[in-house]
């Protein structure tokens, strides 16, 4: 039987939603108009479709205006940046998301440095990533930002913890290892060349799977007592008689579950606070541009 808590990353981002929702209505009564979130969506791929689906729907519920593009696949990329470009010129954009992958065609590095760092609410741009590494204040991709609120409110003060850190994406793995280390963690970042990898998890308190492989993370790769956040999602084959496969995180739950202090389910974990976060940066932006301090607690 485990007494492992499982930390409720929906719960969470509920709430972190609500605050944003408060603190947008505070901004229109300041400011005399809604913060903004413009997405381009190119192509029909399906997961970017559901995905930009439920970012406008999050963003009209937090009482701002949504703008979206749709391109198609087939558009240059020319054309795309020029999109980016009137729309870091419009004053009613306070946020850009262009929503990946994008056709291979496209470079998705020059489209990306296109984008207002001041309105890259996405955390991509290397202006951003650069100013997230040397401490000053940044756009922090979604994802890793989540992550981190999720470690805080469980554990509080995270200095001194030993982190180790899954995988080394420029979208999760390197930003949640500098955010780990502003908290004055410990940060190892491991990956598919590591040697020893179960032993170098095994040490750590804090173990951030992001790695894109369906349940790698076993039970007996964990210090007892450790916090587990698993940012993967992978869906299995389906079984005989099922239509569709289950969704599964970075790391065998259940087999966690009698190892791990904590640990975020997938779904219902992390995935939720990526919007969230979406909407958080979109609040940031709207009031550095406005010059106005944005609310604690966001």
């Amino acid at each position: 039987m485990s007494n492992a808590v499982i930390i409720d990353g929906k719960a969470f981002a509920a709430q972190l939603r609500q605050r944003v929702a408060a603190a947008v209505d505070s901004f229109i009564a300041l400011t005399a108009r809604k913060p903004g979130l413009a997405v381009v969506l190119v192509g029909e791929d399906p997961a970017s479709q559901v995905y930009v689906g439920s970012k406008k729907k999050a963003t009209v519920e937090a009482g701002m205006n949504s703008f979206e593009h749709r391109l198609p696949a087939s558009v240059l990329q020319d054309a795309l940046i020029a999109l980016v470009e009137t729309l870091n010129a419009d004053a009613a954009v306070d946020g850009i998301l262009v929503q990946l992958p994008l056709p291979p065609h496209i470079d998705d590095k020059a489209v990306i440095a296109a984008i207002d760092p001041g309105k890259d609410v996405d955390g991509f741009h290397v202006v951003n990533a650069g100013r997230l590494a040397v401490g000053e204040e940044a756009f922090v991709p979604c994802t890793p930002l989540g992550c981190l609120m999720l470690l805080k409110d469980h554990m509080g003060d995270l200095s001194g913890k030993n982190a180790v850190v899954i995988g080394r994406s420029n979208i999760v793995g390197k930003p949640m290892a500098q955010l780990l280390l502003a908290e004055n963690c410990t940060v190892t970042i491991a990956h598919s060349r590591t040697q020893d990898l179960p032993d170098v998890v095994r040490r750590a308190d804090i173990v951030v799977a992001a790695v894109g492989r369906a349940e790698m993370v076993t039970g007996n790769w964990l210090k007892p007592g450790a916090v587990v956040i698993d940012v993967g999602i992978n869906r299995l084959l389906p079984e005989v008689g099922q239509s569709k496969g289950r969704l599964v995180g970075d790391v065998a739950f259940d087999d966690a579950l009698r190892h791990a202090g904590a640990i975020t389910p997938v779904p219902g974990g992390v995935g939720p606070m990526t919007i969230a976060c979406l909407l958080r940066n979109t609040l940031v932006a709207a009031h550095r541009r406005a010059g106005v301090a944005a609310p604690e607690g966001i």
